[in-house]
């Protein structure tokens, strides 16, 4: 009988149940597919010469996240493989802006394309050097962060205080304004904060794309070599070493819940499994509350709350095996693993306005994958492994472009938007589509097929935007991974931090039961410890 079972092997339930290992647990991992990793999963399923990774496949957070560096995957077999550029974001003129692994590169090409923007550059990068190690920390750790918090306090005095928690709260859009004369590191922070839902215009997307730029700069946006499903193979070693077991094709159908207790799972074939110091999900919150653990066991405000629960844009995918690398116009563009491509800022925005009036999008923004680039054995020597992704409606309304795209996501409508998808990138890179050996694609409908915690398509856990984070996720509360039920913890995305392989979510979960069971052995064990005293300290005859 284990200590603790987790719903999901997922990125966060599998960090869940190595840090329950950790500590001696008898941990029982569960997943529904027949294979670990959720999100972070790869095949050959596009072309048998080709590995292609089924969702995520640059992991910036999971290098910095405190959470997974204390992991040591590299003990595991896990090798981290960088494109000679991180970010590429080709201008409409056929230049190209291009996050560099050194700074001092990526302002000198910031500084080509306009006279200054590079010195900007540094400033913003040497603000986060400044304040990067206390601010990851109070990111990936409980809410709320006391001590890194602290710390970081201290750091924002000495930063410029509230002049830097303003620029903090800034939309993209008018960061790049502020900071830079030029269109290149304008198009860099604002296509960084749209890996995220929110517009450039939303307040706070400055500190997403500042945030995931800088981590770029200090870090890079690496890929595991041979595929995200090498990321899942060193978390399932290690837990393996540590004697937890992950078991494969056992969907969880619900939650024992006794008298306000988690006891344990059943699963689809009826088996009662029983956890005897916890229950771990890594579910989205919205599959939690009201689907394996029945209303009846939760408070009436909950209900309420989670008919509120907003989730992120739908992502659309193509992966292609391509003939050869793609034949960028900005030749720039060739040497990046990752490469954003809109127009202009204001393309973006016009983007998102479309998305949340429930158009699909006739101009959409991408974000490319360029996987050989970066890694290469992802595909025989001259070849590229590729992908692109977007995104679309929850709730379609009409079609911005010519193709009638209804938002049912049938053959017709995934057909007419992966075209679109290549006709962008064709602009961009006359002669793409001749190189196309294979595409498959990935839309709302198959994203959730292929994993069932990518609702409706959103691969973020939720929305990014300020009413769901921090004490808001998923609800207004506490920000925590403790839910209603005693011994049951919220161990993925929906809950804070969020979206993004980093693992804070599962290993705060996991440092919540730690606690929690510690205090109830101290609570157990005090009336036995006080006996004790007393008789110690008694007089002897």
């Amino acid at each position: 009988m284990p200590d603790a079972v987790v719903i999901g092997a997922g990125p966060n339930g599998l960090v869940a149940a190595n840090v329950l290992a950790d500590a001696g647990w008898d941990v029982l991992v569960l997943e529904a597919q027949d294979v670990p990793g959720g999100a972070v999963r790869s095949d050959r399923g596009v072309h048998p010469d080709f590995v292609s990774d089924t969702c995520s496949a640059f992991y910036p957070l999971g290098v910095a996240s405190p959470t997974m560096q204390a992991l040591e995957l590299e003990r595991y077999g896990l090798r981290w493989r960088h494109a000679p550029a991180v970010l590429a974001h080709p201008l409409s003129d056929g230049r190209c802006a291009v996050l560099e692994r050194d700074p001092h590169r990526t302002a000198a090409g910031l500084d080509a394309l306009s006279p200054g923007d590079g010195d900007a550059w540094l400033r913003l990068y040497g603000q986060w050097q400044l304040l990067s190690d206390d601010l990851l920390r109070a990111l990936f750790t409980p809410f709320p962060p006391v001590r890194s918090g602290l710390a970081l306090a201290a750091k924002l005095r000495t930063a410029g205080g509230l002049r830097l928690m303003r620029f903090l709260t800034l939309p993209v859009r008018r960061l790049g304004e502020e900071e830079f004369t030029g269109e290149g590191g304008r198009l860099l922070f604002a296509g960084s904060a749209l890996h995220t839902d929110l517009f450039p215009d939303s307040p706070g997307s400055a500190a997403f794309g500042w945030i995931l730029t800088m981590l770029g700069q200090q870090f890079g946006w690496p890929a595991p070599a041979g595929g995200a499903g090498e990321l899942t193979k060193a978390l399932v070693r290690r837990l393996e070493e540590r004697g937890g077991k992950v078991q494969c094709s056992t969907p969880v159908t619900s939650v024992i819940v006794r008298e306000g207790r988690a006891l344990g799972v059943r699963t689809a074939d009826g088996e009662a499994v029983r956890a005897l110091r916890g229950v771990f999900a890594d579910v989205p919150a919205t599959s939690l509350y009201g689907g394996l653990v029945g209303w009846e066991h939760l408070p009436a405000r909950l209900r309420d709350d989670m008919r509120r629960f907003q989730w992120d844009a739908p992502a659309f995918k193509v992966d292609w095996a391509l003939s050869g690398p793609i034949p960028w116009t900005s030749q720039e563009a060739s040497r990046a693993g990752t490469v954003h491509v809109a127009d202009s800022v204001n393309s973006m925005t016009e983007y998102n306005s479309q998305i949340v009036t429930g158009q699909v999008p006739d101009d959409p923004f991408l974000l490319l994958g360029q996987m050989t680039t970066t890694d290469d054995t992802r595909s025989p020597a001259g070849t590229e492994s590729a992908w692109a992704y977007t995104h679309v409606p929850h709730r379609t309304t009409g079609d911005r472009g010519p193709d009638g795209i209804t938002g049912v996501w049938d053959e017709r409508d995934e057909q007419a938007m992966a075209d679109r998808v290549e006709a962008i990138v064709e602009r961009r890179a006359p002669g793409f589509r001749r190189r196309i050996l294979e595409r498959r694609i990935l839309s709302p409908r198959t994203l959730e097929q292929h994993n069932a915690s990518l609702v409706g398509g959103s691969i973020n856990g939720g929305t990014s935007n300020i009413h769901q984070q921090l004490v808001f996720r998923p609800v207004p509360g506490t920000g925590r991974p403790e839910t209603p039920v005693r011994g049951l913890y919220l161990a993925s995305s929906s809950v804070h931090p969020g979206g993004g392989v980093h693992g804070a979510c599962g290993s705060n979960a996991a440092r919540a039961a730690l606690r929690a069971d510690g205090a109830l052995r101290r609570h157990l064990l005090h009336p036995v410890l006080s006996a004790a005293q007393r008789m110690l300290a008694q007089p002897r005859n």
